[in-house]
């Protein structure tokens, strides 16, 4: 990765000590933050505001952004992305579009280290932490790529947003502050992580916290997740709880519902027992299967009869529909394919 550090991800004031330091006036500043965060510019070459003999001189200077390696669409609009980085690495980000709004699925990590045994993001291994402007770049890609504003974020792409706990703060701050996107539209998602969930909840944001839990029980999610016997389920929840304590904000659960394995009434019933008695949501997803994995997604009866339950035990729970279905949805399965030359 280069030496110098990226432009993107920095702040208004950032940008414009930057400006200031190579001999321009520091109303510059405020044109160069345009010109990344509004324009989208991939070069410093490309400002045409600034001089051309300024230009060159900076010309050096990365503004921080990735190159489309491949892009796959489905019948549904959904947009999959896979990002080249510089040092050759690529990522995956994901552009759910919908009438009133565009979601970016945002990676933050290169590959994951949890090795969720569902996951086709997991089969390969976690490579490094994305820096800031790796992750703030997937947000303007999608955006330029769907040629609509970016009005929801979900950290539930590539990678363990939490053990990348720096980066993605600063991510957060830039989405915010630079970007223009409310706290309360952004969504951080977590397999869990120890003292990190309590670490979070001191920062006292306004973003919604999703665990991603997948079992009611420590002996299941130790077979689904086996990096879960580090963060045994009880204190996983008693962390959750805390986490509402602390912010009076909601946590959901994220739970992807595999056939035959964590689909049947008794589950529900562990589930409900679980999570409920606190401020919480949960949200049932449907596996997308992987060839590198043999789950199937549910029955119909099944999701549904596991849904009512729930919500009979007065556990506040919807189904999320799965988008992009026909075009590799799974979390990873594109860079999987790109790495191993394994055809569409």
């Amino acid at each position: 990765m280069s030496a110098i550090e990226p432009l993107l991800g920095q702040s208004a004031r950032d940008l414009t000590a930057w400006v200031v330091e190579r001999g321009q006036p520091s109303f510059r500043g405020k044109q160069l933050h345009n010109w990344i965060y509004n324009k989208g510019v991939r070069s410093l070459a490309d400002i045409t505001v600034f001089s051309k003999a300024w230009r060159e001189r900076v010309q050096d200077s990365p503004v921080g952004r990735s190159e489309i390696v491949e892009r796959s669409e489905s019948r549904d609009g959904t947009v999959k992305l896979l990002l080249g980085l510089e040092d050759g690495e690529t990522i995956e980000t994901v552009g759910i579009p919908s009438r009133d709004r565009l979601t970016v699925c945002v990676s933050s990590q290169v590959g994951c280290g949890m090795a969720c045994d569902f996951c086709a993001t997991g089969k390969g291994g976690l490579k490094r932490n994305l820096a800031v402007h790796e992750i703030v770049d997937q947000v303007l890609t999608v955006q330029a790529e769907c040629d609509r504003r970016v009005s929801n974020i979900v950290f539930m792409g590539m990678g363990e947003p939490l053990q990348n706990f720096p980066n993605v703060l600063s991510a957060l701050r830039c989405f915010n502050e630079d970007i223009g996107i409310g706290q309360r539209h952004i969504t951080v998602s977590t397999i869990g992580i120890p003292k990190q969930i309590r670490r979070f909840a001191q920062q006292q944001l306004q973003v919604t916290l999703a665990v991603s839990l997948h079992a009611p029980n420590q002996s299941l999610r130790h077979q689904l997740i086996p990096s879960a016997d580090r963060y045994p389920i009880e204190r996983l929840i008693a962390d959750c709880r805390a986490y509402v304590d602390i912010t009076g904000r909601r946590v959901s659960f994220e739970y992807i519902l595999l056939g035959g394995v964590n689909d049947a009434i008794q589950h529900a019933e562990q589930l409900a027992d679980l999570v409920g008695g606190f401020q919480s949501h949960v949200n049932l997803l449907l596996y997308n299967p992987i060839s590198e994995a043999d789950y199937q997604r549910p029955a119909p009866d099944r999701v549904e009869r596991f849904l009512q339950r729930l919500q009979e035990r007065r556990v506040a729970a919807s189904l999320r529909r799965s988008r992009g279905l026909d075009r590799d949805a799974a979390c990873g399965q594109l860079r999987r394919r790109q790495l191993t030359g394994l055809s569409g």
